[in-house]
């Protein structure tokens, strides 16, 4: 494994470097200003998505693109770097057309759309037109083991009609969310994983329901995390995505990249936090010294610098993984940096809010932010417990074939020699 960066990804990342640094770091004021004003989106950003696209910084997560289509191509070890710089101001990423969930469903749609779903939904997303949701999570059951979905997709004739109840659905409140990329079942009594089909749903289409969007930690996202209701929705049956019964399967291939962008993102969020905290405490005095003179703030810093450069090492290894061997061989590993990587993120961001002081808590610094995001992550993609019962039981299955092999490490009595 070569994590190095190529010439072409050092060039890409001075480039999106200097791009954060003269549009879009000068705009985070401004940015909250709108918001809280109620304008969303921000009346900058599609000028900035333009001179994103002008300069060739677009679409740079899909590895999978075709020449006619715009973006970098690039594979998911080269777009890393790149993530974790658009992670350092959290809605950044939009701006290059790379932001969640748009980036899972553009991948959904590549693998598994018709040439007619690709025309009419992916190409607007490629382009950055449109955005969508992915509509699988339900307040009613665990969704976090997607066989549990109760959203029923029965076919009527030529259509199919969806009834159910959504929420955490992110993006479903942005003005510019014109696709659901729901998740339900269209067979309950098949094999348990072959229920599952998703489905494609204009989000005008009668029956849809914006119930409302859910404050996450009391904050609340602008492109909502919300609550949908879909009543005897009908659809025509072309919009099924895929076959009947491949939902969870296509879920699975969603989730993989999806939750390597968050890692990589929380990454260059974790960075700033780290840098935000070293410049504090040498300009900051407390009792006649200054805050980096006392032994606890130093462990501070260097375990925060451990850590990030830990959890960077093993992203990059996930990320060599799925291109090398793909997402399915890389699941362990998925899992892992799932699990690790927005704890260390709430870890860095809350050290980073002590040594501000009560600035820390307050919007005057992205670290409240930070550490609520990285929070809300140990939910989303799934809780830290499933992904650490699955690395569990990999590693106990791996076990098996040489099950005993450890006790020639043992010494218990009688056995201290001849």
């Amino acid at each position: 494994m070569h994590f190095a960066y190529s010439p072409r990804v050092d060039a890409l990342r001075q480039q999106l470097l200097a791009f954060m640094d003269q549009y879009i770091v000068p705009r985070i004021g401004a940015w909250h200003e709108e918001v809280a004003a109620g304008a969303y989106p921000v009346s900058f950003m599609e000028d900035l998505k333009a001179v994103a696209r002008s300069e060739g910084l677009w679409n740079l997560f899909l590895p999978s693109l075709g020449e006619n289509e715009p973006g970098m191509g690039l594979s998911n070890l080269e777009y890393a770097p790149l993530a974790e710089i658009m992670g350092r101001v959290h809605w950044a990423s939009e701006v290059f057309n790379c932001n969640a969930p748009d980036t899972g469903n553009m991948e959904l749609l590549h693998m598994f759309a018709t040439p007619e779903q690709r025309e009419r939904w992916l190409n607007p997303l490629l382009d950055g037109e449109i955005r969508s949701a992915f509509a699988m999570t339900e307040p009613d059951v665990p969704s976090s083991d997607a066989t549990n979905i109760q959203t029923l997709i029965r076919r009527d004739g030529d259509d199919y009609v969806i009834n159910g109840r959504k929420w955490f659905i992110t993006n479903a409140s942005h003005p510019n969310c014109k696709l659901l990329i729901v998740m339900g079942k269209t067979d309950p009594d098949a094999e348990t994983h072959q229920q599952q089909s998703m489905i494609l749903v204009p989000f005008d289409t009668p029956g849809v329901e914006l119930v409302r969007n859910i404050p996450v930690m009391n904050h609340l996202a602008p492109e909502g995390h919300s609550e949908l209701v879909l009543r005897n929705v009908r659809v025509p049956a072309g919009n099924l995505l895929g076959k009947e019964g491949d939902g969870f399967m296509m879920a699975q291939a969603r989730l993989g990249p999806g939750r390597i962008h968050h890692c990589m993102r929380s990454i260059g969020m974790a960075e700033l936090a780290l840098e935000l905290m070293v410049e504090r405490c040498q300009e900051r005095k407390a009792f006649g010294k200054y805050l980096q003179q006392y032994s606890n703030i130093g462990d501070w810093i260097a375990e925060s610098r451990i850590e990030i450069e830990q959890a960077r090492l093993l992203v990059l290894k996930t990320a060599w993984m799925i291109d090398e061997v793909g997402a399915k061989a890389a699941r362990k590993e998925i899992s892992m940096i799932k699990a690790l990587v927005p704890r260390m993120l709430t870890n860095v961001a809350d050290r980073a809010m002590q040594v501000y002081g009560a600035m820390g808590l307050t919007p005057d610094t992205p670290l409240a932010d930070m550490w609520t995001g990285g929070r809300a992550l140990r939910f989303a993609d799934g809780p830290d417990q499933v992904h650490l019962r699955s690395i569990a039981r990999m590693e106990i299955k791996a076990s098996e074939a040489n099950r005993g092999a450890t006790a020639a490490y043992l010494t218990p009595p009688g056995r201290h020699g001849s």
